[in-house]
């Protein structure tokens, strides 16, 4: 595994820094497969990202229809409730830019969540192609909440040691909420993963993160190891103060 780290002054540096680089990866990726597949998160420097990527010039540049969208998890809402992960996406940039609707796939939140996780891993094993037993996504984006959590993967859940689903049930350990998220195997399993971390609540913990050499943390973050490919932490400095 390769890792990389980069750290900005704010948000929107981050953003910005983040925007190019996938216009310039989408626009490397034209190599005769279906394109490239892309897996959102949700979280407020997720969102900002996204809002660059509806905004000149990506807005025009970036060659959408080689772009296939899905998603890292969602809430267990329908797809224009406040909560849903892709109405997020769709506000901000989504239906801001020219990319084919069948290169959008979303968790369909209002389903049955076992239902759904089932049928998810199914529209991912279709459209993906396969590397050690399991889908292989070129990018995955990830956020971390101030508990380490990444996806829907929550400290100390079962679904940590999950490792033959391409999608897990998640529940979440407060609200008990029901979500649909990416098993860790499958994450792990990407060409890139990169995480986007913004705010002084979040320093202690990625500190931890980045420090842990061999040893074993409680942290879902922690554990999101792409031995095949690279996984990269976009920071801003607030994040990054400990460090």
């Amino acid at each position: 595994m390769k890792r990389e780290i980069y750290i900005f002054n704010d948000k929107e540096e981050l953003a910005d820094s983040l925007a190019s680089d996938f216009q310039r990866t989408v626009e490397k990726s034209r190599n005769g497969r279906k394109g490239i597949s892309v897996a959102l998160s949700g979280g407020s420097t997720p969102r900002i990202f996204f809002e660059r990527l509806a905004l000149a010039p990506y807005l025009d540049r970036v060659p959408w229809s080689n772009v296939n969208l899905f998603w890292g998890d969602e809430r267990c809402v329908p797809p224009d409730d406040k909560q849903s992960n892709f109405k997020m996406a769709n506000d901000t940039f989504i239906s801001k830019v020219n990319i084919p609707d069948e290169n959008v796939h979303r968790m369909i939140g209002e389903n049955p969540p076992e239902v759904e996780a089932q049928r998810y891993g199914e529209e991912i094993l279709k459209n993906l192609p396969s590397n050690n037993g399991f889908p292989e996504f070129d990018w995955i984006f990830l956020g971390m909440g101030t508990d380490g959590h990444t996806a829907s993967l929550f400290p100390n859940a079962l679904t940590l040691e999950e490792m033959n689903s391409i999608c897990v049930v998640a529940e979440h350990p407060e609200t008990g909420q029901k979500r649909i998220s990416l098993s860790l195997p499958v994450i792990n399993n990407a060409r890139r993963v990169s995480f986007l971390v913004a705010g002084k609540d979040k320093a202690k913990v990625l500190k931890q993160i980045l420090e842990k050499g061999a040893s074993p943390l409680r942290y879902p973050a922690s554990k999101v190891n792409p031995e095949n490919g690279v996984l990269e932490w976009y920071l801003d400095k607030a994040a990054a103060s400990e460090t």
